[in-house]
């Protein structure tokens, strides 16, 4: 419907049931987009900086 809520949290099982999309940022920009699919690890690693093209293998 062309509505967006920023959440701010480390509790990623939380996101995870509130989104249907996730954007991690780290350092001030978007390093990755994720569905509410994706693993702790790999948001966690999105978390730490990884590229999403490093998270995603």
């Amino acid at each position: 419907q062309g509505k967006a809520v920023l959440v701010v949290s480390v509790e990623l099982d939380e996101i995870r049931s509130l989104s249907d999309r996730i954007l991690v940022m780290f350092a001030g920009r978007v390093v990755g987009e994720r569905g509410p699919e994706a693993t702790e690890g790999e948001l966690g690693l999105l978390m730490a900086g990884v590229e999403h093209q490093e998270a995603a293998e």
